[in-house]
């Protein structure tokens, strides 16, 4: 009987062990966070940041993405340094703190106790080479412990690109044959202004159709990202130094004593020259009384 229950107890025991290993297998955990951190790189990446090497299309690929993370400062400097990694540049970086209470708790007659709660963000665009934007966007979705939302677009902008090189070449044309006509033709100051004028307008289309194929190529070559970044409110404490009572610096009986007798001294200083300045008024006053009393009164 007494061998029946220990092995009762026994295989009890072995159940009990058994669950908890299950419960608690390490490698299912590091499965769980392969799966989040897979999850959250799937999550912002896209077939719009991946561009066909035999496509004739041209793409202006940009990005918008805003996600919360651990502590913002540190994820900077890791965005930073993959930009740079990839050929990339930083074009504007925003990194602020914003206190939302602050709380001042006296503790001891010189020592005060300053709580404050504050949230950190940062608004930052980069630009990266257009070959490399899936790749620095699955580096940066490791930054992520919560994704607000992602927006990835490709704008195709062929048809753009061509007919702005058709524009170019009709500019140059028309541009040539307004030149040969004022080389040749031009005899009147007025045919020769409007046609200078002509000729200007022309170059200056031609100009501008240069300067936009070119800003297309340059948002076509390197992709635009644009990160919001936050993380969870943060609160800090520290011990100051507390403002001393002004009543602290009040000065001692004998010293207010002094100094009222000083200040009714000053007091009668300025009663007896305001009197000094009043003579001319106190000479007619007596001079007046001396007259009544020798003559009126009698």
């Amino acid at each position: 009987m007494k061998t029946i229950a220990n092995l009762g107890l026994t295989s009890l025991v072995l159940i009990l062990l058994f669950f908890s290993c299950k419960k608690f297998d390490p490698a299912t955990s590091e499965s769980l966070e392969d799966q989040k951190t897979t999850t959250d790189s799937t999550a912002i990446s896209s077939s719009a940041a991946v561009e066909k090497k035999d496509g004739k299309q041209k793409f202006i690929r940009t990005a918008d993405i805003k996600f919360k993370v651990k502590n913002v400062v540190k994820s900077t400097y890791a965005i930073e340094n993959t930009t740079q990694k990839f050929g990339g540049f930083v074009t504007y970086t925003s990194l602020q703190s914003t206190i939302r209470d602050q709380v001042k708790t006296k503790i001891s007659p010189d020592s005060t106790l300053e709580t404050t709660k504050y949230t950190v963000q940062n608004d930052i665009t980069i630009r990266v080479p257009n070959t490399q934007l899936d790749t620095v966007i699955k580096i940066i979705a490791k930054q992520i412990d919560f994704l607000d939302f992602r927006l990835i677009k490709a704008d195709d902008v062929s048809l753009k690109l061509l007919s702005n090189q058709l524009s170019q070449k009709r500019s140059t044309v028309t541009q040539k044959r307004v030149e040969k006509a004022i080389d040749t033709k031009g005899k009147k100051i007025n045919d020769v202004m409007e046609a200078e004028n002509a000729l200007a307008n022309q170059k200056e289309a031609n100009d501008n159709s240069i300067i936009e194929n070119l800003s297309l190529e340059d948002q076509i070559n390197f992709s635009t990202i644009t990160l919001q970044l936050y993380q969870n409110e943060t609160i800090k404490q520290e011990i100051i130094a507390s403002e001393k009572d002004s009543d602290a610096y009040k000065p001692n009986l004998g010293i207010q004593i002094i100094d009222s007798l000083k200040n009714g001294w000053y007091i009668l200083e300025t009663i007896f020259v305001f009197l000094i300045n009043l003579w001319p008024f106190l000479l007619i006053g007596f001079g007046g009384f001396f007259l009544y009393k020798k003559y009126f009164k009698k």
